[in-house]
């Protein structure tokens, strides 16, 4: 990059990453059939798949599959597995984009304040606002509640002049509570028959998945994610420090907010659909670039393939753990971040 623009990516460049793509493709569509198989009713994977491929294509096979268990696959299981891979792709999508831009290996949606801003416009919508624009008003809501939790986080380091990575997510830490008491305050104050759903988006869960739903966080997740990967050389750039990326051309502070609005747009979107989910945007980033260094334009897909893989599996042990009640899929994935955390210290200690 010589003059601040995204160069393209060259052919030699392409196709390890469609070879990567393709391997982990592969993974989440095996992951995505035994999710479907698993639950309080065990279904044959081959049943699942002859189910799938009837209705994507009528009559192209034959199969004896009851109507019970096809009930089961299809409007049950199937659009609960595909939010959660959809939620889980652009969490870790956002995390690994907000730790590139950021410089920092503990960014994420959560500690930035976005994820608490969306929780706190669907809390708003749910409690007290009501479905003014029907289906589409917690989805908007959330989103726009994730943009102030931005434009708060990003006026008081300015404020505040704190213009370093470091203190811009400390100020995030700080915005994210004074949000998350600000949510708080609206459940005290709403109607205490209604709270319940509250419950929803504070521990996170999918079990309210519809194929009606699926069409919101794909339509934003596909052309965002995206444009974040077109943008691999610039978070590289920005990845060495913002001197060297304003050396290169680029307008850090500019380049930096957009980041931030595309990531809220994610994240507000997919908190409006699954509630609060930790963690998936801090772990996959850290697992990802284990395996494939720290190129952006091969962490920020693998990250989203990994959150996707990570959070189908992490959704059908909540189903199967308790079975037949769901553990909130918070739980799990809080549970698996303590885990992978003291893991990380103890894997950077024994090797001092």
């Amino acid at each position: 990059m010589t003059d601040g623009t995204t160069a393209p990516l060259s052919v030699r460049r392409i196709w390890p990453r469609l070879g990567q793509g393709g391997v982990l493709m592969a993974v989440l569509v095996l992951v995505v059939g035994v999710a479907v198989s698993i639950g309080a009713v065990a279904v044959p994977l081959s049943s699942v798949g002859l189910v799938v491929l009837d209705r994507l294509l009528p009559g192209l096979v034959a199969h004896d599959v009851g109507a019970g268990h096809a009930s089961i696959i299809w409007q049950i299981r199937l659009p609960r597995v595909i939010l959660a891979g959809l939620v889980g792709a652009g969490l870790g999508l956002v995390g690994a984009a907000l730790q590139a831009v950021t410089r920092n290996p503990l960014a994420d949606p959560h500690l930035l304040g976005i994820s608490s801003g969306a929780a706190f416009g669907a809390i708003a919508a749910l409690l007290h606002l009501g479905m003014f624009l029907g289906a589409l008003t917690v989805p908007l809501v959330a989103f726009g509640g994730a943009l102030m939790a931005t434009a708060m986080v990003l006026g008081v380091a300015h404020l505040a002049g704190a213009r370093s990575a470091e203190r811009l997510v400390l100020t995030g830490v700080a915005v994210s509570f004074v949000v998350m008491a600000c949510a708080n305050i609206l459940i005290f104050l709403g109607d205490p028959r209604a709270t319940h759903t509250v419950v929803f988006w504070m521990l996170g869960g999918l079990g309210m998945a519809q194929w009606s739903h699926l069409l919101w966080p794909m339509a934003v997740l596909l052309p965002c994610g995206l444009w974040l990967w077109a943008q691999a050389d610039r978070l590289n750039a920005m990845s060495l420090g913002d001197e060297t990326a304003s050396s290169l051309g680029l307008n850090v502070g500019r380049f930096r907010l957009t980041v931030f609005v595309m990531a809220a747009l994610i994240t507000g979107v997919m908190v409006a659909f699954s509630g609060l989910i930790g963690f998936v945007g801090l772990m996959m980033p850290h697992l990802v670039r284990m395996v494939c260094g720290g190129d952006n334009g091969r962490v920020l897909p693998a990250s989203a393939f990994a959150g996707a893989i990570f959070l189908i599996c992490a959704d059908a042990l909540a189903r199967v753990a308790l079975a037949p009640e769901d553990i909130p899929i918070g739980v799990v994935t809080g549970l698996a971040g303590g885990i992978f955390f003291i893991w990380i210290m103890s894997r950077q200690s024994g090797s001092r």
